[in-house]
């Protein structure tokens, strides 16, 4: 079955940390910049960072920068999202999306715009930030 799954979202303490996965199954990613976003409860979907193919390219979302990183590891067919220093406004639903390199998607990833037609979408993990 060809599919994202998400996983590592919980209910943590603001200041928390918490490392998220994003892991493919049914293709590889080799090929796929890969893009997180979240939706909070009542709120449009928005977009959290990206990153390439090859991993050398990235982008945040100004309220995460130097508080989020994105990383991947093709070995494994995943992509993480650690999380430090959280903040209740963090608290959302955690979706990631994948998309060919070769499409016109790379754009939209590169702008974190949550309004495309990405290949692939994940189901989505909670992360809850609250004392």
């Amino acid at each position: 079955q060809v599919q994202l799954v998400e996983s590592g979202g919980d209910l943590v303490q603001p200041g928390g940390s918490l490392n998220l996965s994003c892991t493919a199954s049914g293709f590889s990613l080799d090929d796929y910049g890969i893009g997180w976003f979240r939706q909070a409860s009542g709120k449009e979907r928005e977009g959290v960072a990206c990153i390439s193919h090859s991993g050398s390219t990235y982008k945040y979302a100004d309220p995460v920068k130097g508080r989020f990183t994105i990383s991947r590891d093709n070995a494994k067919n995943t992509v993480y999202l650690q999380m430090n220093d959280l903040k209740p406004d963090d608290t959302a639903v955690y979706y990631c999306a994948a998309d060919p390199m070769t499409r016109n998607g790379l754009g939209y990833l590169f702008r974190l715009d949550p309004s495309y037609a990405y290949a692939y979408w994940g189901q989505g993990t909670q992360v809850t930030v609250s004392s």
